[in-house]
This record gives C-alpha cells, sequence and structure tokens, in this order.
C-alpha cells in the first residue's frame, strides 16, 4: 500500500477502489466554518476527498470552542480558514485546500462558486447570503447541500435530510422557503434540519454578537445563540455523508 492507501484504506474497504477514485479527485466547496461546517469539512477530508475549498470570512473566536472543531484555546484570533487548514493538512498532506478568508455574497459568488466544484455544503447562517448562494448553485447546475438551524436543539434523532419544501418545524427552513421563492427559486433542494423546537435563548449570556477587532464583518449583528456541540457536528456529518455518498455514486442530489 502507498502511504494515502493506507490512510484511507477502510474507506476503499467500503467504497472499493473505483469510488475511492472518484472521490481523490472530487472538488468540494463548505461554504461557513462554524459548528457545523468544521466538522462537514473534516469529514469530507477523511472520507478522500482530495480536492477542498473552504469559505469563511471570520476568525476563531473563544465563544468557538465549545462545538467548531477547529477552534482551540490555542488558535483564538486565528482565520478560521487557516485553522482548517492546519488541521486538513494534518489528517492528509496531500489535500489540495483552497484557502478563501472572504464574505459570501453576490459580489463574490463568481470567484469562489466555480463551474469545477463537484458539491458545495452551505453552512452559512445568515439568511440573504445563504438564499444567494443556493441560487447561484441552482443557476449554475452545481449540486448543494443547505444546514439549516442547529442551535438550540438537543435530540440528535431529530436530525435528517429533506427536501427544503418538505420540512416543517424549522423556523430558519420556513424563512428561506419565503427568500427563495419572493426570488422565483425552486425549493426542492436538500436540506439537513432537525424536527425539534429550538430551546430559547438563557438570559445569562444572551447577547447581540459583537465586531472582533480585525474581523471582517458584513450584515447587521446577529443574536449569539445558544448550542452544544453534539448537534451541530451531526448536521455537518450529515451533510458531508450525503455528498460522500452521492459523488461516489450511491447518493441522489
Amino acid at each position: 500500500m502507498t502511504g494515502l492507501d493506507e490512510i484511507f484504506s477502510r474507506s476503499i474497504m467500503l467504497y472499493g477502489a473505483e469510488a475511492f477514485e472518484r472521490l481523490r479527485r472530487g472538488f468540494a466547496a463548505v461554504v461557513g466554518l462554524g459548528g457545523v461546517g468544521s466538522h462537514a469539512a473534516e469529514a469530507l477530508v477523511r472520507a478522500g476527498f482530495g480536492r477542498l475549498r473552504v469559505i469563511d470570512c471570520d476568525i476563531v473566536k473563544p465563544s468557538d470552542v465549545n462545538r467548531q472543531i477547529i477552534a482551540l484555546s490555542t488558535n483564538v484570533g486565528t482565520a478560521k480558514v487557516l485553522a482548517a487548514k492546519d488541521r486538513l493538512l494534518a489528517i492528509n498532506p496531500h489535500l489540495d485546500i483552497d484557502c478563501c478568508h472572504t464574505f459570501f455574497h453576490d459580489d463574490t459568488a463568481s470567484s469562489l462558486i466555480t463551474a469545477d466544484l463537484d458539491f458545495v455544503i452551505d453552512a452559512i447562517d445568515s439568511l440573504h447570503p445563504k438564499g444567494e448562494l443556493i441560487r447561484y448553485c441552482i443557476s449554475r447546475g452545481i449540486p448543494i447541500i443547505s444546514a439549516l438551524g442547529a442551535a438550540g436543539r438537543t435530540d440528535p434523532l431529530q436530525v435528517k435530510v429533506s427536501k427544503l419544501d418538505e420540512t416543517t418545524i424549522c423556523p430558519l427552513a420556513r424563512a428561506l422557503r419565503r427568500h427563495l421563492r419572493s426570488h422565483g427559486i425552486p425549493t426542492d433542494i436538500s436540506v439537513v434540519y432537525s424536527t425539534e423546537r429550538p430551546l430559547k435563548t438563557h438570559d445569562d449570556f444572551g447577547r447581540p454578537v459583537t465586531a472582533v477587532p480585525d474581523t471582517y464583518v458584513r450584515g447587521r449583528p446577529r443574536q449569539a445563540l445558544p448550542s452544544l456541540p453534539t448537534i451541530p457536528a451531526i448536521f455537518g456529518l450529515i451533510a458531508a455523508n450525503h455528498v460522500i455518498l452521492n459523488v461516489i455514486g450511491s447518493g441522489n442530489h
């Protein structure tokens, strides 16, 4: 075995060499490296994706450490895309990783979401950029799966993959459907979501997110949301699983 084959031997045993080669040649993008996106990115690399683009405009903050796999007490203040790069190259030093420390929106879409991508994972937590990413991918025929609200949930058994127009309970799903329909965009895209109603934020630490010096910030300050380490990770792993199965030919877009 070569070194790379040895690293991925368990995956090759499951997929077979031909399917693994599709992953090795595959190119995916993860947009947003929070609790969901950071776990999704790592799962894609551990599965054998040979090329990855990670997109995020933020830096690691102390409050990220409870749920973001790239966030450590030792790398607070580091750009999330660079924290991800360090970790992912430590997993697979042969990985071709493209780090984009920028904000995704309509003015950056064409440079970030390129035609050579095999799949996109949307892990954005802001409605309008999320809708723009979905619109951009749909208009160009690039497969996408969108992660919806993971904050405030505690029950992993209520997390599932569905089409956006078939979701229930999730407030973000409802808002995203309205947003997409208002722009004439189909709502039959694949999403990861929870049927659990989100818990309310305790007043102890409920406060708007404020800008950190040297952070590239766009849009309105958003309310910080309560989160376990487990549920965002499950969202990210399920999204990555969906991408893996589709790229090796065992799933549906």
